[in-house]
């Protein structure tokens, strides 16, 4: 079977990351080999950058460009080989996520975002996107809830992820073949049946 580039997409509490280790563990009950990543990071370097991103300010279109430079990284040191290897990948965010953060959270020109995009992976996009989708107010109470200590992105205001989900359903609809909209203010075992169907009929049937 060809291997296959899934993709978790959602604003900051969203509740991907249960699922994500959900689905890598039914798709290696089928006896598919799976690579679990992340961005920004899955790589050596990526991780160090994710670091950057995640907890030093800086400049819009530096933030940008680290976010590209890390994805360029991952691509070539990670996902690409592991796909080739007939590996499938699954990934917590990818491209979606900066244009969801920086060009509808931020607003980072969707030029220049079009261009880092064409530059970094060129007609390569993942063959499914699962996009959770939530009130901001839903993330926030969840995020507390996880006791962790918030991040740059973590700490923004909520209009903040207003804009967030708006340009992540922007990009759902914009893509309807390639990305799912999962609703995430549901039971995780209702969500995680639902991911296993999407999954199933797109491959396992």
């Amino acid at each position: 079977m060809q291997a296959r580039f899934i993709t978790f997409e959602g604003i900051d509490g969203a509740g991907k990351s249960t699922q994500i280790d959900a689905l890598v563990a039914a798709l290696r009950e089928r006896g598919i080999d799976v690579e679990q990543t992340r961005e920004p990071g899955g790589t050596a370097l990526g991780e160090r950058l994710r670091e950057l991103l995640l907890h030093e300010p800086m400049h819009l279109e530096t933030e940008a460009l680290l976010m590209f430079a890390a994805r360029r990284e991952h691509l070539a040191g990670r996902i690409l080989p592991a796909l080739e290897a007939g590996r499938w990948v699954v990934s917590d965010r990818f491209t979606d996520a900066t244009y969801a953060y920086q060009v509808g959270g931020r607003g980072l020109d969707t030029a220049k975002f079009d261009a880092l995009e064409a530059w970094v992976h060129p007609r390569f996009q993942p063959d499914l996107t699962l996009v959770f989708d939530v009130a901001p107010e839903v993330a926030a109470a969840r995020l507390v809830r996880s006791g962790g200590s918030p991040d740059r992105f973590e700490r923004e205001q909520r209009d903040f992820f207003e804009r967030v989900r708006a340009a992540y359903l922007e990009r759902a609809r914009r893509a309807p073949e390639r990305i799912r909209v999962i609703a995430a203010d549901r039971e995780p075992e209702i969500i995680r049946a639902e991911i296993e169907a999407i999954v199933a009929e797109r491959w396992f049937r």
